[in-house]
């Protein structure tokens, strides 16, 4: 099959669009990985997986699933129904590889391998939302695990201990419709409230998930977290964080500005979060530091590999600095068909 004539997300169409229109499963040999593969002690057909960012619903997880990723993480859902920001939601821009800390970006008006990712993490309604994930998990076949992303919606006049108990709802919510692990987003570079910075504060962070813990039981819990620039904030992180979770899922992008082509800040200024090829550097890099530091404290963690990989050898460079599965939403997005083309590389 010519993954150049598979159908993908359109981003020159709204987020609404998207979720309407998602794409049918493909009927195409999908060549197996060689090995045992896991996630979070789930047995899985292979180490690629899908971050949350391409998956609207469960039609699109189905679309990906056939096409090769044994991982499916439901895109980040909500106590209530928000919508998407406004278009540009995927602005191609033009880097080279980012090691956090620059300032302003060049937006670029052409498919790119990087782009600022500018979503501010809708979601459907509860009963939208769980009853899509039911059925999700009924149509997806063995080997597959199906992850949910859930976040807290922190209101003006919330105490830490009430965002905790909504982030703690959304997650039993998605484990009683059939959920096979837990994804809790503490990073959102693309929202200012404490909602999208929980990884940055890592007593807070370490609140949140014991509550999180403490609603789902033994069903595995990996947390998405930021990019960290130094080893000891993300020793701090991981000694906070490892009595209550099974997982980390990073690098959540890389946060810049963006400028359009006449100079002026688009996104009125704010940061957004660069994905793709110009954050592999970065976030492999972060891999082997957390797999580093999850050695020295005796940790029994699996590690979740994201940011830039689109070919076998991304992948194997992943799982060299620690990863248990590698995950790819840039390069998944811009060729749906990437999963099968890295699965005929592989050797």
């Amino acid at each position: 099959m010519n993954s150049t004539m598979l159908p993908r997300y359109d981003r020159a169409q709204s987020y609404a669009w998207n979720y309407e229109h998602a794409p049918a499963p493909v009927a195409v040999e999908v060549p197996a990985i060689p090995g045992e593969w896991s996630y979070c002690g789930r047995p899985v057909g292979s180490p690629l997986g899908l971050p949350a960012g391409p998956l609207l619903n469960g039609r699109w997880c189905l679309y990906y699933a056939s096409l090769g990723f044994d991982v499916l993480t439901y895109k980040t859902v909500r106590s209530y129904e928000r919508p998407c920001y406004p278009l540009p939601n995927l602005q191609p821009v033009r880097c080279e590889q980012l090691a956090g800390g620059e300032e302003r970006l060049p937006a670029i008006n052409h498919d790119a391998p990087s782009w600022a990712v500018s979503f501010g993490m809708p979601s459907m309604s509860p009963e939208t939302w769980r009853s899509d994930v039911a059925w999700t998990r009924k149509q997806l076949g063995p080997g597959k695990v199906l992850a949910v992303s859930v976040v807290g919606s922190v209101q003006p006049d919330w105490t830490l201990d009430r965002l905790a108990e909504d982030y703690a709802q959304c997650a039993a919510w998605a484990v009683e419709a059939g959920a096979d692990v837990i994804e809790t987003n503490f990073s959102c570079p693309n929202v200012a409230t404490c909602d999208g910075q929980l990884y940055q504060q890592p007593a807070d962070a370490a609140r949140v998930a014991a509550r999180l813990r403490a609603a789902i039981g033994r069903t595995p819990l990996v947390v998405k977290i930021g990019h960290v620039h130094h080893e000891h904030e993300a020793e701090v992180l991981l000694e906070a964080l490892a009595p209550s979770i099974d997982g980390l899922a990073m690098t959540n992008s890389v946060a810049a500005t963006i400028a359009a082509s006449d100079g002026q800040l688009m996104f009125e200024g704010q940061k957004r979060g660069i994905c793709g090829e110009a954050t592999r550097t970065a976030s492999l890099r972060q891999t082997a530091l957390f797999a580093r530091l999850r050695e020295r404290q005796g940790l029994k963690l699996s590690l979740v590999g994201v940011g830039g990989a689109s070919t076998a050898r991304h992948v194997r460079h992943y799982l060299d600095a620690g990863a248990e599965s590698v995950h790819l939403a840039t390069a998944a997005m811009l060729n749906p068909g990437v999963a099968l083309e890295i699965r005929r590389e592989w050797k």
